[in-house]
């Protein structure tokens, strides 16, 4: 009998595969979206929750020393469904993702784990029909309803595992949101099915995928309802309320039946989710001064967020002839030379002069686009990358998108599939998906007495890094470093980069590993590059 102990790591793995799923996936569901207005950007706001939830679990479970506490770890992980939430479908999905989280936190260890996935699905369906001020059907909610009603059934099966309710839960959904168009007017008019239903059956999907290696069957058309090409839906109702507000609201529990109905008496599309304190709003309406001082009696708003929806539309459109740009952070004038050629604004940087947050702001400003990729190439950089892209956003009206490059071979990798003539979304989706999968290391020398990963270090001693851990230290830097490239080929890879630092001008330490790849790994291809940074004689990395 399968227990319902949780593995973090395998809920952590979960999460990285649901948001690629949901990135890759978001194109088609943007596309879909035409319920409840056609602002076309549902499949980003539920890519962004379950992304901010997967960055918040991930915080926990690699902080260390020792394994993560899975309390400490699902509440951060629900926690930071409901911080990252946009829209009303990210909203809705948030409180689907705490509820599901905290019910599989309180089972019991000796529970079937199987069991605890239905009552988890179950859990999700009562909390987000809750937290909707008027719940419609054939949208999310009722395929989320279907799902759980499926998990429940095969739970009462003799024999069945946790991988048969998954299944059966997905294969659910899949044809539950077929018959969306049959149960909402508005979709079936527009010849498609519901685009936050088609989210929840990817995710799904991958659940099942995950836990059981079987894949979904192909259907091009959902129910006789094609999925479009991705386009932009521009016709709005003269009817329907013209801007979404959105804020964050500290308040005590018993304030938000009263926020309900205030806000309820103001629009439409509400929906309150949040737990012990914290709260995420969302509601569209006309007059979005009510609709924040509702917020105010009821507790303290912040992080407020409103969009005139025709504006939405209007930036949208004008978005997809702009011009995009891309500025990265060097840590040398060989890399510099690299990221320009690959049409680049570049800042420099690297250890010991990152960037200010002023800094990034001015490069992002100086590409003159409304579109703007950030690469900030080390993971100290990041918070300020992320700065420097909300003030812009809030400031400039600018869309600005940065990606979590914790290093400089990561940027370059980035770079080389970047296309500005894409769709901002689905560039922004690849260069990410590529920097992950991009496995890096280098070597440099200690310059004090430590204690590292790999035991204790003397002042000269080689130190081989591995995705930003000290995991070996000898004598000899070629040594040290084919160590690490060892390290970083088992996982698997097809192309070896390696960048010479400014201690191997002559790039004779780059060709000595360049060759021990040739002669080791003779199908994996090298590229060798004249970097120039300071402190890492060698980058390497497998891709």
């Amino acid at each position: 009998m399968e227990e319902a102990g949780v593995d973090l790591g395998s809920v952590l793995r979960f999460a990285d595969i649901a948001a690629d799923a949901l990135a890759e996936a978001r194109e088609e569901i943007d596309a879909l979206n035409v319920f409840p207005v056609p602002d076309g950007d549902t499949g980003t706001n539920m890519y962004l929750t379950v992304a901010s939830a997967r960055d918040a679990l991930r915080e926990v479970v690699e902080e260390g020393p020792g394994p993560a506490d899975p309390h400490r770890a699902l509440a951060a992980f629900a926690r930071g469904a409901l911080l990252g939430a946009r829209g009303n479908s990210g909203v809705i999905l948030s409180e689907m993702v705490g509820a599901a989280a905290t019910t599989i936190d309180q089972a019991d260890p000796a529970d079937p784990f199987a069991e605890v996935l239905a009552r988890g699905l179950e859990a999700a369906t009562e909390a987000s029909y809750a937290a909707v001020g008027e719940p419609v059907e054939g949208t999310m909610l009722t395929v989320c309803r279907e799902a759980a009603a499926a998990a429940r059934k095969c739970v009462g099966e003799p024999g069945a595992r946790a991988r048969d309710v998954l299944h059966c839960a997905a294969e659910a959904a899949r044809e539950a949101l077929t018959r969306t168009p049959d149960q909402l007017p508005l979709l079936r008019d527009a010849g498609v099915v519901d685009a936050g239903g088609r989210g929840l059956s990817v995710l799904l999907d991958t659940a099942d995928r995950a836990l059981s290696g079987r894949r979904p069957v192909p259907r091009p058309h959902q129910g006789g309802h094609a999925i479009p090409t991705p386009q932009l839906h521009g016709d709005l109702s003269a009817d329907g309320p013209a801007y979404e507000v959105m804020y964050l609201l500290d308040a005590p529990d018993e304030a938000i039946p009263e926020l309900r109905t205030a806000l309820g008496g103001l629009g439409d599309s509400l929906v309150v989710v949040g737990r012990e304190g914290l709260w995420n709003v969302h509601v569209h309406v006309d007059d979005v001064g009510r609709a924040i001082e509702a917020g105010i009696v009821a507790g303290r708003p912040h992080r407020i967020q409103v969009t005139h929806f025709a504006e939405q539309v209007s930036r949208q459109l004008e978005r997809a002839s702009a011009g995009r740009g891309v500025v990265a952070v060097s840590a040398g004038p060989g890399l510099s030379k690299l990221f320009r050629d690959a049409g680049a604004i570049v800042l420099e940087g690297g250890p010991a002069r990152r960037p200010s947050t002023g800094q990034l702001l001015e490069a992002i400003r100086a590409c003159q686009a409304r579109e703007v990729i950030v690469l900030p190439n080390d993971h100290d950089s990041l918070r300020v990358a992320e700065a420097a892209a909300r003030t812009a956003e809030h400031d400039d009206g600018l869309e600005v998108a940065v990606i979590r490059t914790a290093a400089q071979v990561q940027g370059l990798a980035a770079m080389a599939v970047h296309e500005p003539g894409r769709p901002f979304d689905r560039d922004v989706t690849e260069m990410t998906a590529t920097a992950r999968h991009t496995r890096h290391g280098g070597v440099t020398v200690a310059v004090k007495r430590a204690m590292t990963m790999a035991g204790p270090c003397e002042p000269g001693d080689v130190l081989g890094v591995l995705d930003g851990d000290f995991v070996r230290v000898g004598d000899d830097l070629g040594q040290v470093a084919t160590e690490i490239l060892g390290l970083l080929i088992g996982g698997g890879g097809e192309l070896v980069t390696i960048v010479s630092g400014r201690e191997d001008a002559e790039g004779e330490l780059a060709a000595r590993v360049a060759a021990w790849v040739e002669e080791e790994h003779p199908a994996v291809d090298v590229v060798v590059y004249d970097g120039g940074q300071d402190r890492y004689p060698l980058l390497v990395s497998v891709e």
